[in-house]
């Protein structure tokens, strides 16, 4: 294994830790979980770190903000176990994970943008009438209540299906995103959402928020691939 590091520099977990504003006990926790490689220790017992370990914690630290703590830190255990290719795997999984959510965000925001206003009903509807209104069988209602989509009340007397105005608006989303192909576990997360913002109009707010978190995290993914990269090539030995 080829080092381009000095390799004779010895750091103390306080050297580590300092330059993150981390303590030193984050740091041994940090060597304990794998996230750094195994530092080499004194006949008394101390720690003794090299810039590798280092660079190691720069590269941890750059991938947090894209993948999260817990996937980071099996990226760097898997590194550091000589396991590349299940690393690589986690870092694959991350970007399919941010692709999926940049498609349900545009498959939001596109049905929201030929959304209708849901006027208030004077009172609430039955499973003929909306479905009538919306066009669609009494069966396909039914279908979207079983996949969660719509949670209408019970009648007490009669027990039949009973649609507020927000189920009347959660059956229009979901069907301006039928037609648009999306399947109903794609629409599942967005009517959540819609029901979280309390509304249409509040969510065009946080699509927003959510458009920016999205490429943040896709920065924050490319930083921590550029970090990563750097260790990957002192611990494999193919750094340029």
């Amino acid at each position: 294994m080829r080092r381009n590091l000095p390799t004779r520099e010895r750091l103390r977990p306080v050297d580590l830790a300092r330059e993150h504003g981390l303590s030193t006990q984050a740091v041994r926790n940090y060597e304990a979980d794998g996230i750094l490689p195994a530092a080499e220790r004194s006949p008394h017992g101390y720690r003794a770190y090299t810039p590798l370990h280092a660079l190691a914690l720069r590269a941890f630290l750059a991938l947090v903000p894209g993948h999260g703590h817990a996937t980071a830190t099996s990226i760097m255990a898997a590194v550091n176990r000589d396991a590349i290719e299940d690393a690589l795997r986690l870092i694959d999984e991350s970007h399919a994970q941010l692709l999926d959510d940049r498609r349900t965000l545009q498959a939001a925001t596109v049905a929201l943008r030929d959304l209708e206003p849901v006027p208030q009903e004077r009172g609430d509807l039955f499973v003929g009438p909306l479905a009538g209104k919306l066009g669609v069988r009494p069966a396909t209602l039914r279908k979207w209540e079983r996949a969660g989509l719509l949670k209408p009340e019970r009648d007490p007397r009669t027990g039949y299906r009973v649609y507020s105005a927000a189920d009347v608006r959660d059956a229009k989303l979901t069907r301006q995103l039928r037609r648009g192909g999306y399947p109903l576990e794609r629409i599942a997360p967005l009517i959540e959402q819609v029901r979280s913002a309390g509304g249409v109009v509040p969510l065009e707010s946080a699509l927003r928020d959510w458009h920016d978190r999205l490429a943040a995290r896709g920065r924050a993914l490319l930083a921590g691939a550029a970090a990563l990269n750097a260790y990957l090539g002192e611990v494999t030995g193919n750094s340029e």
